[in-house]
């Protein structure tokens, strides 16, 4: 009787599938990802299924013209749309694991099984890293690799969309003199969160809120992400404990909202613990944290290749080794907001927020 055999190299194929599709349900920034304009963190595919490196993403301002009536007449007042457009250039990432042929004991597959957990949390840890790092990035490069030049450039770019502090009078065109003027008492507080959403709706373009896909009971709203020490002030803060105690079940009917830790005037906050600290480099040596309120199209994510698993051997097949890759890349979306599209670049969905919050004594 002749017996149907499943091939291999399917059996791999479909535990690099059920990875894929677990270690991105278990992703903390998935209830942000989508393919839409108006999700956070914009996710496309497009590489997966043709060849090439990049991919381009459209950015579209909102219009502002005044409706007109039966009166008006339409033909030659038309607005004009503003296009921008960003390319992102995708990368590898990959990572493995060796062991001896002797100690295992296992077949491939069961080696599979028994690495898949220390996997798909490297794999997650990547991910959030990578994220933490697109965020405060300027203009591409991970804010610890971009020099004053590169600072300065993107702070006289993005005047209308980052605080420094307590008040938009903080500003300076000089990023590290900006920093250097955040005294140790301007820590976040209800009142600068409310400023940040503030400075979100007044910029050029404005930052656009979230805008769930069929959310029922739930409404627009912006996403701040905050180190742990800047919402520990944040709580110490009586109004917005007051508002916190008062306010009942925290959260929102929408998926992409449950599960906030706090909630302030629709902006979701959710305490991020791996934001980097930037030092002792305010007024006094006050120890300055980033936070960051999000909108629509605030991050770009495009994906060349999934997370995709090679077995090796070697030493006489004595011991063995198992490797995942992947080709991605997340980055801020940035427009030109000159004459073309990477001219005078400003962070799309992001409203930058520099406050004091010092280490725990």
């Amino acid at each position: 009787m002749a017996t149907t055999t499943v091939p291999t190299g399917l059996t791999v194929q479909q535990w690099d599938e059920q990875y894929f599709t677990q270690y991105l349900n278990q992703n903390f920034f998935k209830k942000f990802m989508g393919t839409g304009t108006n999700s956070m963190i914009q996710v496309k595919e497009d590489l997966t299924k043709k060849p090439g490196d990049s991919v381009t993403f459209t950015l579209a301002n909102r219009l502002t013209g005044t409706a007109k009536g039966a009166g008006d007449t339409l033909e030659g007042a038309e607005e004009d749309l503003t296009l921008r457009s960003q390319k992102l250039t995708v990368r590898e990432y990959s990572h493995a694991v060796r062991w001896s042929a002797f100690e295992a004991q296992k077949t491939a597959i069961d080696l599979r099984q028994a690495h898949r957990d220390v996997l798909m949390d490297w794999n997650m840890e990547l991910d959030r890293d990578n994220i933490i790092t697109a965020l405060g990035s300027i203009n591409g490069s991970a804010y610890t690799d971009a020099d004053a030049t590169a600072r300065d450039a993107w702070c006289v770019d993005n005047v209308d969309r980052v605080l420094f502090g307590s008040a938009i009078s903080n500003y300076n065109a000089d990023h590290s003199a900006a920093l250097g003027g955040v005294a140790s008492t301007e820590k976040m507080s209800a009142a600068n969160l409310s400023l940040m959403k503030r400075i979100a709706k007044a910029a050029n373009p404005r930052v656009r809120p979230v805008r769930p896909k069929n959310s029922i009971g739930g409404s627009d709203g912006y996403v701040l992400f905050a180190p742990t020490q800047m919402v520990r002030d944040l709580l110490l803060d009586s109004n917005f404990l007051t508002a916190v105690r008062d306010a009942g079940p925290r959260g929102d009917s929408n998926k992409l909202f449950t599960g906030a830790d706090f909630v302030w005037e629709n902006v979701y906050i959710y305490e991020i613990e791996d934001i980097p600290t930037l030092g002792a480099v305010g007024e006094s040596s006050a120890v300055i944290r980033p936070c960051y309120l999000c909108g629509a199209q605030a991050l770009a994510m495009a994906w060349s290749m999934r997370p995709k698993t090679v077995e090796d051997e070697f030493d006489y097949k004595r011991s063995m080794g198992l490797a995942i890759k992947q080709w991605y890349k997340v980055e801020k979306m940035r427009f030109g907001s000159g004459t073309s599209d990477t001219s005078d670049l400003k962070d799309h969905g992001i409203v930058t927020g520099y406050f004091a919050a010092a280490a725990d004594a």
